[in-house]
């Protein structure tokens, strides 16, 4: 079955620097977009990026675009999100997303538990 499970989450300090990995199986990774969301406490979940399969155009929310960076290694099955600049806003649950066939970088799924990444000021 698909899995998904996400690693490197962690404390960083406002203006750091994390990278979050996605390990994903159970389906042919590289036939699919993939993308990332997130939950802050409180609110609801927030698409934040995403890429085709063909690695051809990737995307971004405005909260993060030029600060974070999306990508993908079809041979290894893993998606990654490099996070720069971390702000304390950035805080929340990180989910690594499987779009559905055919559907927007925010259809999803699938996805996995998430890992905790945590800004502080």
């Amino acid at each position: 079955q698909v899995q998904l499970v996400e690693s490197g989450g962690g404390l960083a300090q406002s203006g750091g620097s994390l990278t979050l990995s996605c390990a994903a199986s159970g389906f042919i990774f590289s036939k699919y977009a993939m993308s990332w969301a997130r939950q802050a406490p409180g609110k609801g979940l927030e698409w934040v990026a995403g890429m085709y399969n063909d690695e051809s155009d990737r995307f971004y929310a405005d909260s993060v675009k030029g600060r974070f960076t999306i990508s993908r290694d079809n041979a290894k099955n893993t998606l990654y999100l490099q996070m720069k600049s971390l702000k304390p806003e950035d805080t929340a649950l990180y989910y690594c997303a499987k779009v559905a066939a055919g559907g927007l970088l925010w259809e999803y799924d699938r996805w996995g538990q998430g890992t905790q990444v945590t800004v502080s000021s």
